[in-house]
């Protein structure tokens, strides 16, 4: 009796290596202007540049800081003149105290 022709059947093949050189969406096929809306998706990331983002920003937030504290200081003081003509810095004190 002829033997019937063996089922074709898929067999797990493991994934190529091709596939794992451009892991996430730089291995999807997109348009040049979603690439170019979206650089960030596509650029690798830069550690240098990273780190000078980083402390140039931390150092733009300390500075903010540093404004807001001295105009807090400087909102207590006022400019005051003595009976001799001389000016001076004088904190604000209020009538009940």
């Amino acid at each position: 009796m002829p033997s019937a022709p063996e089922p074709t059947t898929f067999k797990n093949e493991p994934p190529k290596q091709k596939d794992f050189r451009n892991p996430g969406l730089r291995g999807v096929r997109t348009t040049t202007l979603f690439r170019a809306v979206n650089p960030e998706l596509f650029i690798k990331p830069n550690r240098p540049v990273m780190a000078f983002g980083l402390i140039t920003l931390s150092l733009c937030v300390a500075y903010i800081g540093y404004l807001h504290a001295a105009q807090e200081n400087k909102k207590d003081l006022y400019e005051a003149v003595d009976s001799e003509g001389r000016s001076y810095m004088r904190r604000k004190t209020s009538k009940w105290d």
